[in-house]
């Protein structure tokens, strides 16, 4: 299938100053892409693209004196398989010292991940007797979904996975939090993942259209996707960016005072279209 994507985002900002943004589908999906991104920049500004220390595309645009509203536009459209999220029950965890050196970052605590303390040993009490595994994770997911509800109205940027759990409201990135945390207390592997997500097999949602957040666990030898607020297979996720938590992918970061006055955002997919090749 095809996957429309797209966004329209403007913000006022206090120049000169900078800002970066992490807008572009992950290299890991750019095969994908169908033709090129069509990302603009209103005005043109001079834009420079880098990988960070997690492979993600990032890019520092550079707004001049007299400068004081960006806007930055992107369409494009993405095949995906059609496929659910797989799922591997006998996937296996791996003891700390099995594990690629790679992923123990992702064990670790990170800005909006508390692994240590008050999390940490109510993970062990909940958890310490499950299966490891598959299991172990579907269970965390389990907990995450039924304790936090979803209110965009409480949405709040600086919500750890700690206040999340006492709480017991948020988005996305809060169940996502708070699953990574407890899976990284039960010594599992997770990263944060945001991404578009549209409402593709499911009935859709009451609410405007967003990016989304989920996260991914270190099975087996691979990672796999999970998603605590919505607790099912999904079709159609589209990684942007991956990193420890929230903080490592900013769609959008400016060096200074600023203010987001437009946010649209598109997932939906093409019908009546078949990808070229397939």
């Amino acid at each position: 299938m095809l996957i429309r994507i797209g966004f329209d985002i403007e913000l006022t900002l206090n120049p000169p100053t900078a800002m970066i943004y992490m807008l572009q589908v992950h290299p890991s999906r750019a095969g994908d892409v169908q033709g090129s991104e069509h990302i603009t920049i209103s005005p043109p500004l001079v834009t420079d693209h880098y990988l960070d220390a997690f492979d993600n595309h990032c890019a520092r645009v550079r707004v001049p004196e007299g400068v004081t509203q960006v806007r930055l536009r992107n369409e494009a459209q993405v095949f995906d398989t059609g496929w659910p999220d797989p799922v591997e029950p006998g996937a296996e965890a791996h003891p700390p010292d099995r594990l690629p050196v790679e992923t123990l970052r992702f064990l670790l605590p990170s800005r909006y991940c508390e692994v240590d303390g008050e999390l940490l040993a109510f993970a062990w009490q909940t958890f310490g007797q499950t299966p490891r595994g598959w299991p172990l994770v579907q269970a965390i997911c389990d907990y995450v979904h039924g304790h936090i509800r979803f209110d965009y109205q409480q949405a709040r940027a600086t919500r750890t996975a700690l206040e999340g759990w006492r709480e017991r409201t948020g988005v996305c990135r809060d169940f996502t939090h708070l699953a990574i945390t407890l899976c990284r207390c039960m010594n599992v592997p997770a990263r944060y993942v945001t991404g578009y997500l549209g409402d593709i097999g499911v009935p859709p949602v009451p609410y405007p259209m967003d990016f989304s957040a989920w996260f991914e666990v270190y099975l087996g030898d691979r990672w796999w996707a999970f998603d605590a607020r919505h607790n099912r297979p999904r079709i159609g996720r589209i990684a942007i960016a991956r990193g420890r938590d929230a903080a490592d992918v900013p769609i959008t970061m400016v060096f200074g005072e600023h203010s987001l006055v437009r946010f649209e955002v598109v997932t939906e997919e093409v019908t009546g279209m078949v990808a070229a090749g397939t």
